[in-house]
């Protein structure tokens, strides 16, 4: 088992597979001057002040002071490098073809009667128009579990689309279209298989027309509550609405599908200095598995993309689609300014306790969890894709943001890389957890489903755990497989992304 990564020759720094004592010779003349923690970096050379620190073969900072060979180097060493600039970036430089070839080329779903991508769960999604419903509608869908779902055995389950809009809102705020086209998107998800149910208080400002539009605004989809007499009125409402949906929807039967009819996002979340060596590489190896086999893969974060965008650009295939690029990031780096805050405010005291020094070499790791697959489209947040193949989408880096953001572009699982753990899950859509360190698994074994750990110790390849996340993908997806968070329900809030005011 080895004792350290370097990941390219030009690298002058590696990362401890382990936690190493004082005095242990990880190389030949390479001996560590204090402890280093595990996933933390060591100086494999003297570097001078001012002199570029290197790990992915990228320049991660610049040494405050001068640092020594076998130095532990932390964050509070480096200093952040300018981002690349976002002008003329090079694309079509790096389209790879000879992508892995997938053990399968279809999967069990349930068919969209809308159209697009198919449904990996056969749930009633309960669509609100603002906040202040929800304490009625969570007394509801628990009678609607405990009453009705037992009826329906062909329906999973019920989730209720709650979120923190709606009204108190500057709803005609430029980028109030971001929030709005989330919960447009969300209500049409293909996991609730066109049924449309919504609940309205009835003086919101998201109106039921805007969340829906006219056409479905209907007494056949929609509660208004302040039409009902009472809280037993809106529970009978709600219950009544909801048998009729369920009935519609206790006649979904699963299909085999092509993969081309399938929509994985990839998120990380909880990283450390082994999400760029072990997970993310290794669910981009999977994602382009599934690229290959006709699946579309959506991975996002802008932040943790910005410092490699210039990779991303060498993958897009037309000018087109890198000018897209270009246009999220400075719309991101923008909204970041208007706060007055930096890109590297985005690592959290877990990140840099796992070793990551700042947001570059985030970026970096982050960035692997794509692939290597061509870039064929990007979208902005929330948007619904067009093409089928690797796509950007833009989201804030926030598991608890990004995820929705996926889930209303309509993905029917999600693979999430971490690092440090978290238990974070949605409740609309299979989520899978990889951790990028063996330990991680050893002491959640009934959260993380895959350990990607084998691949930072040398004894096994990202092809070999690659083959792995694509192969529990496709259990999942095909319902003949769960996650641990969705067996166990650890379902997570949605915070939908709003950029714009809040009056």
């Amino acid at each position: 088992m080895r004792t350290y990564v370097q990941i390219k020759p030009e690298d002058n720094v590696a990362i401890a597979v382990h936690e190493l004592p004082k005095g242990t010779e990880i190389m030949p003349g390479v001996v560590t001057l204090s402890d280093i923690p595990q996933a933390h970096k060591i100086a494999l050379v003297d570097i001078p002040q001012d002199a570029p620190v290197i790990r992915y073969g990228v320049v991660l900072g610049y040494a405050i002071d001068p640092i020594a060979k076998g130095q532990w180097i932390n964050e509070h060493m480096l200093r952040l490098p300018t981002p690349p600039s976002l002008d003329n970036m090079p694309w079509g430089v790096n389209i790879r073809t000879d992508l892995p070839e997938p053990p399968v080329k279809t999967w069990w779903g349930y068919r969209n009667p809308e159209g697009g991508y198919a449904g990996t769960r056969n749930l009633l999604g309960i669509q609100t128009t603002v906040q202040c419903v929800e304490g009625t509608l969570n007394v509801a869908v628990e009678r609607i579990r405990r009453e009705l779902l037992p009826k329906y055995p062909n329906v999973d389950g019920v989730v209720a689309i709650n979120h923190p809009y709606g009204c108190g809102v500057a709803i005609n705020a430029p980028e109030a279209k971001v929030p709005i086209r989330a919960l447009r998107n969300i209500a049409h998800h293909p996991n609730f298989g066109g049924q449309l149910m919504v609940v309205s208080l009835g003086c919101e400002k998201l109106t039921v027309d805007m969340l829906v539009g006219p056409e479905n605004n209907t007494p056949e989809n929609v509660v208004v509550l302040q039409e009902c007499h009472g809280f037993e009125g809106c529970m009978k409402a709600l219950m009544d609405m909801a048998e009729k949906k369920l009935k519609i929807l206790n006649e979904r039967r699963r299909e085999e599908l092509p993969l081309s009819d399938l929509l994985v996002g990839m998120q990380c979340g909880g990283s450390d200095a082994f999400s760029g060596v072990s997970a993310n590489p290794s669910a981009g190896y999977a994602a382009d598995m599934l690229v290959q086999g006709g699946a579309t893969v959506l991975f996002s974060e802008v932040t943790e993309v910005r410092d490699g965008v210039h990779f991303i650009a060498e993958r897009c295939v037309s000018a087109e689609v890198r000018d897209r690029l270009a246009e999220e990031m400075r719309w991101y780096d923008h909204y970041l300014d208007e706060g007055h805050v930096d890109r590297d405010a985005n690592p959290t005291p877990g990140n840099k306790k796992g070793g990551l020094a700042n947001i570059v070499e985030k970026a970096m790791g982050s960035i692997a969890k794509s692939g290597t697959s061509p870039i064929v489209e990007v979208l902005s947040p929330a948007e619904k894709p067009t093409k089928h193949g690797e796509i950007f989408a833009a989201t804030p880096a926030s598991d608890i943001v990004c995820g929705p953001c996926q889930m209303a572009s309509g993905i029917g699982l999600q693979v999430f890389m971490t690092g440090r753990g978290t238990p974070y899950n949605l409740a609309a859509v299979p989520v899978i957890k990889v951790s990028s360190r063996n330990e991680l698994k050893e002491q959640w074994p009934d959260i993380i489903d895959i350990s990607a750990g084998a691949v930072a110790t040398g004894e096994k390849t990202i092809d070999e755990v690659g083959t792995e996340i694509f192969n529990k993908i496709i259990a999942c997806a095909s319902g003949k497989d769960q996650p641990f968070a969705e067996k166990y329900k650890m379902y997570n809030y949605l915070c939908i992304f709003n950029p714009a005011p809040i009056t």
